[in-house]
């Protein structure tokens, strides 16, 4: 990273420092202060909410969290992103610390607060942000630190994100590929936007320094190892890794190998922007009977293979404001109001492949209108569901291979989820 920050602030909400580090000696707290009161005093200034400011040959970089602003100052050029990516970092140290990061969580850890920025920076280059690693040699209860505090191995190891001596009597891998389906469609039944969103999130409960390899069906891989891809392979757009991939590896071979951390994390983000068939259709016609009731018939189709099913299916359907006396008939499911949101909201719980349900309600309406009323305002029609043993795409994992020095057998296991993400049909 092309320079370095010069000192770590921890603000209230008006801008007065409550705890702060210096790292290089030259940006004082009073400078910061000054500052950033007088970037509060500017709130209603568009440029006040942009959080690199250049001011008086010091760059500021801040983020908000509750009541409590986190700021780097530096006098050098700073890549700003890796500053940004490190002050959210400190905040999820924090959580993990404190539970809640506020004023007075802060206050009441100053000591441990002190002790975090002395080792999550140095000399004003980041250094550890893994909560679990520092939570192994900085102990938020005193009476634990009797003992000399050995650093673990992980600091001053090249694998940060995993300490040496983890032990489980049964060595186990969860592995779950789950993809959310975005979709927009307008009001002529046109898709203006679709994408899938991937991710590959793992649970590992492994001894020792495993090396893990994974496999998928990525074109580009079977293509270059002279593999008949026969329609099989996928091309992935915006692959993003978890820090413990060897990316070097990965450009050469397309080989994903690691040393996974403990527990949960995202091995792995991807996206596909190809066109893709809705998998829920859901098409509603809406009758206004003079101005005293609405009658509204939907249809909702699923539009995958007979052997998948959706589970938790949930289709939200606007109403008008001041309707009131739902009559409400499903074939399948159970549907209810809800006023607080002006919807209607129909739940199935089991929805096979290749199979259409309907849903017929009616509403009253008010006898007296407004003359002038203003249009009413149309919200889309919300789904939202999952699809266990699927995905849109076709990934698949090949292998997940687990080699240890010890020899052990673990055991893999791999599950396939689809979703909504932000699934709205705008037809009504």
């Amino acid at each position: 990273m092309a320079g370095a920050a010069s000192a770590l602030f921890l603000l209230d909400i008006k801008g007065r420092v409550l705890i702060w580090r210096d790292y290089r000696g030259d940006v004082s707290a009073v400078q910061a202060e000054r500052f950033f009161t007088k970037l509060i005093e500017k709130e209603g200034d568009p440029q006040s909410q942009d959080p690199v400011v250049y001011d008086n040959g010091v760059t500021y970089l801040f983020i908000q969290h509750n009541n409590v602003y986190l700021m780097t100052a530096s006098r050098q050029n700073c890549n700003a992103a890796s500053l940004l990516l490190f002050l959210h970092r400190v905040v999820d140290v924090f959580k993990h610390y404190f539970e809640v990061l506020e004023e007075e969580s802060l206050r009441d850890n100053f000591v441990v607060v002190y002790e975090l920025l002395d080792e999550i920076m140095d000399f004003g280059f980041p250094q550890y942000t893994e909560a679990k690693i520092l939570s192994e040699f900085i102990k938020t209860d005193a009476y634990r630190m009797e003992v000399a505090q050995r650093p673990p191995m992980a600091v001053t190891n090249a694998v940060s994100w995993r300490s040496e001596g983890i032990r489980y009597k049964k060595n186990e891998v969860f592995l779950d590929v789950v993809e959310s389906v975005n979709i927009l469609v307008n009001s002529n039944g046109q898709i203006i936007r679709s994408d899938v969103v991937g991710a590959l999130k793992m649970r590992t409960y492994l001894s020792g320094m495993p090396e893990c390899k994974l496999g998928l069906n990525d074109r580009v891989l079977l293509e270059a190892q002279g593999r008949a891809t026969k329609g099989k392979a996928i091309d992935l757009d915006d692959i993003k890794f978890h820090q413990c991939v060897r990316l070097a590896r990965f450009e050469n071979d397309r080989t994903i190998s690691f040393i996974p951390p403990d527990g949960s994390f995202d091995l792995m983000t991807y996206r596909l922007s190809t066109q893709v068939k809705p998998l829920i259709w859901v098409e509603a016609q809406v009758e206004r009977h003079s101005r005293s009731r609405i009658e509204i018939m939907v249809k909702a189709r699923s539009q995958f293979k007979e052997r998948s099913t959706a589970t938790n299916v949930e289709i939200e359907l606007p109403v008008p404001s001041d309707a009131t006396n739902p009559n409400i008939r499903t074939s399948m499911g159970s549907a209810t109001y809800a006023p607080e949101n002006d919807a209607l909201v129909w739940k199935i719980k089991s929805f096979p492949g290749n199979k259409e349900y309907m849903l017929r309600a009616e509403f009253g309406l008010p006898s007296i209108t407004a003359e002038e009323a203003a249009p009413e305002r149309k919200a889309p029609i919300r789904v939202k569901f999952e699809i266990p043993y699927f995905t849109v795409s076709g990934i698949q994992v090949r292998y997940l291979k687990i080699i240890e020095k010890s020899g052990y057998v673990a055991l893999p296991w791999v599950r396939y989820i689809t979703m909504a993400g932000e699934y709205e049909l705008r037809l009504m």
